[in-house]
């Protein structure tokens, strides 16, 4: 992997990431144009120590503006790097287990449908 050279023309991209259920970390980082994803996550200081708990890179789920992407993904101009954590309860379970807190039915935010009335 080669090094990033700042001394030339640099992209800005943005890495977002959430060690733990209610803190997130945003960083600004400045890349040599074509850099991948992987070159950003090893260019972020702050993110050094999330990085080294991995052993294995591809076991980070990555996405760029909300969509999961390889690391090997070229970067652009304001791409947004988002690291995503791995689920430690399936969603409908956790969906469960607030109603059984609450103690009410959790209303759905669709809308109703359209042109059915009962008269």
């Amino acid at each position: 992997m080669a090094p990033v050279d700042l001394a030339g023309p640099s992209i800005s991209v943005e890495l977002v990431w959430s060690p733990q259920a209610g803190e997130v970390h945003q960083r600004q980082l400045l890349l040599a144009p074509g850099s991948s994803v992987e070159q950003a996550l090893r260019a972020c200081a702050d993110f050094a120590p999330y990085l080294a708990q991995f052993a294995d890179l591809a076991e980070l789920r990555v996405g760029v503006w909300g969509r999961v992407r390889p690391l090997t993904t070229l970067l652009r101009e304001n791409d947004r790097i988002e690291v995503y954590r791995p689920l430690t309860v399936d969603p409908k379970e956790a969906r469960r287990q607030r109603y059984k807190a609450r103690g009410q039915r959790i209303v759905s935010r669709h809308r109703p449908l359209a042109g059915k009335s009962s008269a």
